[in-house]
């Protein structure tokens, strides 16, 4: 559905646009969260923690939080969680004890790989609706987007000039930069 604004034609385009981006995004991550629900007491952000370490390996706090786009505060929660559910733990740095390390324990690992490919497969099944080369085309325009939203909250400016001082940067959107890796999360937050 066209945007009922009555704007300039460029901010009805605007507009238009971010309202099919979001309404894509809810459909595709409620397809896939109707066909691979997340495992009891998981939700959105404990999985992105244990997927980024299946994926990446051992991370401290602070790469999982900008891998999965979380502020420290957050993240530091969500890590509560997941070791009092003995499915990660936190281990000292082998080369740095100021920095404490996360890492899947044996039933973390044996539950994100036991989940993981279905869910793989569902994203796949969701994304088949677009040919590869749209696929790419689509990834591309994304991280364009994404990039130039990061470089503009970092800066403080936008293209109307500096934004108000009273704004606060997102958590984790100065990080979009160092997490696009090629990596879908496919799944909203929260």
């Amino acid at each position: 559905m066209a945007t009922r604004h009555q704007g300039e034609k460029e901010e009805r385009l605007a507009l238009d646009t971010f309202v099919k981006l979001n309404r894509c995004l809810s459909a595709v991550a409620a397809r896939i969260a109707w066909e691979s629900p997340l495992p009891e007491g998981l939700t959105v952000s404990r999985f992105a923690v244990l997927e980024a370490l299946l994926h990446c390996g051992p991370l401290s706090q602070q790469q999982v939080a900008q891998k999965i786009l979380r502020s420290r505060g957050d993240i530091t929660l969500v890590v509560d969680h997941l070791e009092g559910s003995r499915l990660v733990r936190r281990r000292s740095h082998p080369r740095d004890r100021r920095c404490v390390q996360l890492e899947l324990t044996i039933r973390g690992r044996r539950l994100i790989e036991s989940f993981f490919p279905e869910h793989a497969r569902s994203i796949t099944r969701a994304m088949g609706v677009l040919l590869p080369r749209e696929q790419a085309a689509l990834g591309a325009l994304c991280r364009k987007l994404g990039l130039s939203q990061a470089g503009v909250v970092r800066a403080g400016t936008s293209s109307t000039g500096p934004m108000p001082s009273s704004r606060r940067e997102p958590p984790g959107l100065a990080a979009i930069k160092k997490t696009q890796s090629g990596h879908l999360r496919a799944m909203a937050p929260r």
